[in-house]
């Protein structure tokens, strides 16, 4: 008997629990109905409790509201990134309810609704960059690509928004997994003339294209082929660990750079770049010395160093100028080196040329 009763409880407050748990629902559902999507995801994170022992179509029904409320929040710019990534976890969340009951009330709009809120984040990326938020473009393209990582470019895109941003760290960390998953960047686009907005959009194949030009909103289609990032990808990366002063890094992948393109100007003069910069923070500890014994002898090693370290710029500049032999950067430089090791014939014979 008594057993009989506490089992009579325990289901009572399961029910309560339950009528509780939907009278939420219902309620946030009106305040996001009205617009009001941050008071009704503080009503869904509070009760979110009682929705553990909820029937499979209850847990659906709250995670795809859930949802809804965050994709609504990323796509009014508040907290983006974070926003989006738990709305994703919300529809994966509907998936697995609706496969275990096997009813799929909400299955195909909580898919939609991923691919439109994709849509939005990506363009919200697109917006922060043009509008100099690279920090923001670089959070939100990123996670685009955890969410599909199938989709390369956001993670591209999330690298050059954090190298424009100078959050080096952030780009090494992107560009080193750009270089990881042997990503080129290299495609074809297939584009056509919005005929309303006068911009071309891209299509993801020519039969969608084809299809928007017979419904008579596209027109002018043309292929335009995407030649390889790879060259970018690693110039980026090696910039990155060079502005972090991490110069063995940036030498070993500025080389790499050359060995993709011997004629690379850019890797030769950052390499001459990167030596210099080595000089000066030489420099830098040889004008903190004192005149002790010890640090007269640490002075003439230093500077024997500064001196190395200079001549070692001079086979890249030197390049560069075989390359492009009215090259003005490469030229003023290497004078400058010429100068600064006494090295006066050759100083004059490259003054002498320009």
């Amino acid at each position: 008997m008594k057993e009989n009763i506490k089992m009579l409880c325990c289901l009572l407050v399961i029910s309560v629990s339950v009528f509780a748990q939907k009278d939420k629902i219902k309620e946030a559902q009106s305040l996001f109905d009205k617009g009001k999507s941050e008071e009704s995801l503080a009503i869904l994170t509070k009760t979110e409790y009682l929705i553990l022992n909820a029937p499979d179509e209850d847990k659906s029904d709250y995670y795809f509201l859930k949802g809804n409320v965050l994709k609504d929040l990323a796509l009014k710019n508040i907290d983006a990134a974070n926003n989006f990534t738990l709305a994703a976890q919300s529809y994966q969340d509907v998936f697995l309810y609706e496969n275990e009951s096997g009813k799929f009330k909400s299955t195909v709009k909580a898919n939609m609704a991923l691919k439109d809120m994709k849509a939005g984040l990506v363009n919200g990326a697109m917006a922060d960059f043009k509008a100099g938020k690279f920090k923001e473009s670089s959070e939100k393209s990123y996670k685009v690509y955890l969410f599909d990582k199938k989709d390369t470019l956001n993670l591209y895109n999330a690298a050059s928004s954090a190298l424009n941003g100078k959050d080096y760290n952030t780009a090494i960390t992107y560009y080193e997994l750009l270089k990881k998953i042997n990503y080129s960047g290299k495609g074809v686009l297939y584009l056509a003339t919005n005929k309303k907005t006068k911009e071309e959009d891209a299509f993801l194949s020519p039969k969608a294209r084809e299809y928007a030009i017979q419904q008579g909103t596209y027109e002018k289609p043309r292929t335009e082929s995407v030649p390889s990032k790879k060259i970018e990808v690693n110039s980026n990366l090696a910039y990155s660990y060079l502005e972090n002063k991490n110069y063995p890094k940036a030498e070993v992948v500025y080389n790499y750079v050359l060995e993709l393109n011997p004629n690379y100007i850019d890797a030769y003069i950052n390499l001459a770049y990167l030596k210099l910069q080595i000089k000066k923070d030489l420099m830098d500890q040889i004008s903190s010395l004192g005149t002790s014994k010890a640090e007269m002898q640490k002075y003439d090693k230093l500077n024997a160093t500064k001196d190395d370290v200079t001549r070692s710029a001079i086979p890249y500049l030197k390049k560069v100028l075989a390359i492009e032999p009215k090259n003005e950067d490469a030229t003023k430089v290497l004078l400058g080196v010429y100068r600064s090791l006494d090295m006066t014939a050759e100083y004059n014979a490259l003054k002498a040329g320009m």
